[in-house]
């Protein structure tokens, strides 16, 4: 096959889909690879460095997707990219299926197979192919050094000749990937800190990162079958809302991270509750494009009220673009290798990785939970 890796082309993104060390392994599969020329040079990628690995560069974005049976990226395509999508070729990226109507339906016009980095089964087989927990691992890590720069107050406690400066405290609100990393390197920084989430189980995980763990009474189950986090009733949001607002007005920063697949992230803080936080203390909200666990959060702004700061944090990945690369280039090579693992062989759809992560497939939206997504307005 002809694998082609465009320039990413959405403002800020300054990732890219395969970094140079990531060719040998696709080319010694007997595929070539395709580069469009710049695509990695946010990333510090230059072209030379991949024609030293093996691939080729090409000038543009509509000779790169006119030569190729295959794309790899990022990003979902953008409405110019659509465009240019070949018949009957092969996409695997992010592309936010559920909520992405009209991408999804121009794959199934053109007859493009598509996998859904979002939909890789969380099984033990698919964890090299995780780029949600990758991508999370370093959300996780620059929420906490935003909320370091906005805070009026330094993390660590401080032993000085001016007296002792108190440590800060951070509350972490949902311990997945994000919520751990947030934890662990708000503890790096000095600061102490607590978290909270709704899952029992979680709790030891808490601890061995150094937090303390806030319990409240559970009376629902929280988490599928597949490891996401459940929607709730909203008499059970009202109890987490109670146990979330008795610790407020104690501490400095709160990171949000709590989400719920394919659904409006849980409001766990309210206008209301955000009055109860000292003025100077921050937010920092990686729910934002899911709608946001604070009321007043807006995606991709700022707010401030009450002299409380909200940041509607979105796609904080790219902002590491070097490392966020590096570790999404191995997922997506992982998942690429794993639909075609000989030369000329077509996915097995039977896999339960493959089967779970395909969205579209000759002519149709074969993923079930998208097709129903859309068919219900949501897309």
């Amino acid at each position: 096959m002809k694998i082609g890796i465009p320039k990413e082309t959405v403002p800020g993104e300054l990732r890219v889909a395969i970094i140079p060390t990531m060719i040998p392994s696709i080319v010694k599969d007997g595929h070539e690879v395709l580069v469009q020329s710049g695509a990695g040079q946010s990333a510090s990628f230059d072209d030379a460095s991949y024609i030293q690995t093996g691939a080729r560069i090409v000038p543009n974005a509509a000779q790169l997707f006119n030569s190729v049976d295959a794309i790899l990226k990022v990003l979902p395509l953008t409405s110019d990219e659509k465009d240019l999508l070949r018949e009957g070729s092969t996409y695997i990226g992010f592309f936010t299926p559920h909520t992405n109507g009209d991408l999804i339906r121009t794959f199934a016009q053109r007859k493009v197979t598509a996998f859904s980095m979002e939909y890789v089964p969380r099984i033990t087989r698919a964890q090299s192919m995780d780029a949600l927990s990758s991508m999370a691992t370093i959300a996780g890590y620059k929420s906490v050094l935003l909320a370091a720069e906005q805070l009026d107050k330094m993390f660590p406690l401080l032993m000085t000749a001016a007296g002792t400066v108190p440590p800060a405290t951070v509350l972490v609100l949902g311990v997945g990937v994000a919520g751990l990393q947030a934890i662990a390197t708000a503890k790096r920084l000095g600061a102490k800190v607590e978290a909270f989430d709704p899952r029992p189980a979680v709790k030891e995980q808490v601890k061995s990162v150094g937090a303390t763990f806030v319990d409240m009474e559970i009376t629902e189950n929280v988490e599928t079958a597949g490891g996401y986090a459940k929607e709730q009733s909203e008499e059970f949001l009202r109890k987490e809302r109670e146990v979330i607002g008795a610790r407020l007005p104690k501490v400095d920063v709160v990171i949000c991270t709590a989400q719920i697949f394919g659904k409006r992230a849980p409001v766990l803080i309210s206008k209301e509750m955000v009055g109860m936080m000292r003025a100077g203390s921050v937010i920092i909200d990686l729910a934002a494009e899911q709608g946001g666990n604070c009321e007043l959060t807006k995606a991709r702004e700022t707010v401030r009220e009450n002299g409380v700061t909200i940041v509607g944090a979105v796609n904080l990945p790219a902002s590491v673009p070097l490392h966020a690369s590096q570790m999404y280039s191995r997922n997506i090579t992982n998942l690429f290798r794993h639909l075609f693992q000989k030369p000329g062989a077509e996915p097995d759809f039977n896999d339960e990785i493959v089967k779970g992560s395909c969205i579209t497939r000759t002519g149709e939206i074969v993923n079930e939970a998208v097709r129903a997504a859309l068919q219900g307005g949501k897309g």
